[in-house]
């Protein structure tokens, strides 16, 4: 059975740091690319960053390139977001999500596995 657990959510202050991770088991890690989402209340989900599986290509959505920064541990079998600088428009409740040998980096239809989220408030 897959699961995929994020964890590092909280509150923070407008151009703090969060560090967000996503551990997954029951999938061969390092065979899936990894991607984060985020949904704000009234809002669609949206695309955040995206790690590629085999040679780790990253992708950003332009709201949030040169803050946010996604790594990944196939030893730990973990995917990390590094969050920099937040504003008050990143708050939104973060996904974690996996897809298996996927080329495709921004299409939430591209990932089989989803997380529950946590949630990330950002006060001004």
């Amino acid at each position: 059975q897959v699961q995929l657990v994020e964890s590092g959510g909280g509150l923070v202050q407008a151009g703090g740091s969060l560090r967000l991770s996503c551990a997954a088991s029951g999938l061969t890690f390092g065979t899936y690319t990894m991607g984060w989402f985020r949904q704000a209340p009234g809002k669609e989900r949206e695309f955040v960053a995206a790690i590629r599986w085999g040679d780790s290509t990253t992708d950003y959505a332009d709201s949030v390139r040169g803050r946010i920064t996604i790594s990944r541990d196939n030893d730990k079998n973990t995917v990390y977001l590094q969050m920099n600088s937040l504003k008050p428009e990143d708050t939104a409740v973060y996904y974690c999500a996996a897809a298996f040998k996927t080329m495709i980096l921004r299409v939430s239809i591209a990932y089989m596995y989803w997380g529950q989220g946590t949630q990330v408030t950002v006060s001004s």
